[in-house]
């Protein structure tokens, strides 16, 4: 068996096509995983920035079945989503063109959000793709009508292939790789082994793009873990979920997937095998959010795109922007909020 064949196989055997396929397909259906109430962004975390507040308030109107679950389980993930938002539409219309738009590739984002609102903000100037394997997915993306310049493939991340983008009517002008990749919370319902995830998405990516994770890490201390566990489950998440709710997904959900989480050392380890830089951008409890490139000047002008993290401090235990791997970029810094790119 080729090593292709064999990380397919892998891949297919994963908790989220099998063990966990029943949860996702419910949840992205509206049957089961609905909050108590709808979350809604803390406004004053954005320091009075508009675009931030602009992006959220689009992105809103697109929001499908397994967006309200997914917002109301990690503490302030959804002011990540503007701050992630506003970075990459900045550098979509800096660096795309009406005749050689900014491609953006968001895998594991359910009915597609995130990708859509920047395709509907950039009226052209990018194009994205969203990806799942659940139908229900796919149906809540339609629910809107089709977008201009947004697509959405059924099918599991390791389904796409580049055969089958050079080949696909929808999908062909994705074929010259794309500038910008999101992985979100996606590896981690798949198996431990970055290695390979990073090696096969890496392969959709332009030479010199930007790849964005955003996951789950374990921790070498497992006492320093669960202390975060418990306050994101009862510092945040109950304000959205009972605790019978809460307590269940653990055990049915969170057990199996916490086999799949890397430590911050093992990832760095990983992304060092593809990338030249990268940085940790953003952290809530045991979430992080790191961002790497081959190439300094198109990281550097993506993470001083950034406004800093729009979070509460007893929630983050990391300093951003941290570099994940030598050599360090000179300089490089947030944004301030309500400024043009630095």
């Amino acid at each position: 068996m080729s090593s292709n064949q064999s990380f397919t196989s892998e891949c297919d055997r994963a908790p989220r096509l099998n063990e966990m396929a029943e949860f996702f397909s419910t949840t992205a259906a509206g049957r089961s995983g609905v909050p108590l109430k709808m979350p809604d962004v803390d406004h004053r975390l954005f320091e009075g920035d508009p675009a931030l507040a602009e992006f959220i308030d689009a992105h809103r109107l697109l929001w499908g079945n397994f967006d309200p679950h997914y917002f109301s389980s990690i503490p302030y993930r959804l002011e990540e989503e503007a701050r992630l938002g506003d970075a990459m539409f900045r550098y979509g219309m800096a660096t795309g063109r009406a005749d050689r738009p900014a491609t953006f590739y968001v895998l594991g984002s359910a009915e597609g959000t995130f990708a859509r609102t920047l395709a509907q903000a950039g009226q052209g100037c990018f194009r994205t793709l969203s990806c799942s394997p659940n139908k229900e997915n796919k149906e809540s993306f339609y629910s809107h009508g089709a977008p201009a310049f947004a697509e959405f493939f059924l099918g599991p991340f390791h389904h796409l292939t580049n055969e089958l983008i050079r080949t696909s009517d929808r999908l062909r002008h994705f074929s010259e790789g794309f500038d910008i990749i999101l992985e979100d919370t996606t590896f981690q319902m798949y198996s431990p082994n970055r290695p390979a995830q990073i090696e096969f998405v890496r392969g959709h990516l332009k030479d010199e793009g930007i790849m964005i994770f955003v996951e789950k890490f374990s921790h070498d201390d497992a006492n320093e873990y669960s202390a975060r566990e418990l306050q994101k489950d009862y510092g945040y998440k109950s304000r959205f979920f009972t605790n019978r709710t809460i307590e269940r997904k653990n055990s049915e959900v969170l057990s199996i997937m916490n086999k799949n989480e890397n430590t911050i050392s093992e990832m760095a380890e990983a992304v060092d095998q593809h990338f030249r830089h990268a940085y940790i951008t953003w952290n809530s409890g045991n979430f992080y959010t790191i961002t790497a490139s081959n190439s300094a000047e198109n990281l550097s002008r993506y993470i001083c795109s950034m406004v800093p993290p729009c979070i509460p401090n007893e929630y983050v235990y990391t300093g951003t922007p941290q570099s994940l791997l030598n050599p360090v970029i000179p300089d490089l810094q947030f944004r301030g909020y309500g400024r043009n790119p630095v």
